[in-house]
């Protein structure tokens, strides 16, 4: 299966969010994954000073699977409604789109997790669902999954929710195959996520 996969880069993203999914999709057979960022081509700095080069928007397959990250960069982003609407734009035309972390916020206010399940970083619980207060935010789980919209929680989720979806998208052997090259021990429970505290709920 043939299938292409396109993450957004912004200044400060969270660097697991990326290339947790990222080394998922990258061990799996006919999936072809492009680092890209809204305003163009340019080389952007995610946290820690992680410096990636990103094509343009205009250099992906905007009917493929769009990946939006997390990181420190979302919250000013989420006020940003010139970027907000083309972020929308492009996710109305992806075929699935999945967030990890704060991405879901920027999701959320582009308006399209409107009346949908969606979750999200538990120390970010309540920014992100301040953002907007027409989802259904579901604090404990892993990942969610709505119709064509994937959302996990914080950081490493995101390589949870990859596999899942890999499984879904291909089948079980290739995600078995992608948990096998990178030697990681998956959380196959998506309504459990242990790092939710229960003193918060």
């Amino acid at each position: 299966m043939d299938m292409n996969i396109n993450i957004l880069l912004f200044e400060e993203f969270e660097p697991l969010d990326v290339f947790g999914p990222f080394e998922v999709f990258f061990n799996t057979l006919g999936v072809r994954t492009r680092l890209f960022c809204l305003d163009g081509p340019q080389m952007v700095c995610g946290a820690g000073h992680v410096q990636v080069s990103a094509v343009g928007p205009n250099e992906i397959d905007h009917r493929g699977v769009l990946l939006i990250p997390g990181g420190d960069g979302t919250r000013p982003l989420s006020k940003d409604r010139r970027w907000l609407d083309r972020l929308g734009e492009l996710a109305s035309e992806a075929s699935q789109v999945l967030t990890v972390c704060t991405g879901s916020a920027l999701l959320a206010a582009t308006g399209l997790l409107d009346g949908r399940r969606a979750t999200s970083n538990d120390l970010a619980f309540d920014w992100v669902t301040s953002v907007s207060d027409r989802v259904t935010w579901i604090r404990d789980a892993r990942w969610t999954v709505d119709g064509n919209f994937r959302t996990s929680s914080g950081i490493s989720a995101g390589i949870d929710m990859a596999l899942s979806f890999i499984e879904d998208m291909v089948g079980p052997d290739a995600a078995d195959r992608a948990t096998t090259e990178m030697e990681y021990v998956r959380n196959m429970d998506s309504n459990f996520d242990p790092f939710s505290r229960p003193d918060t709920h």
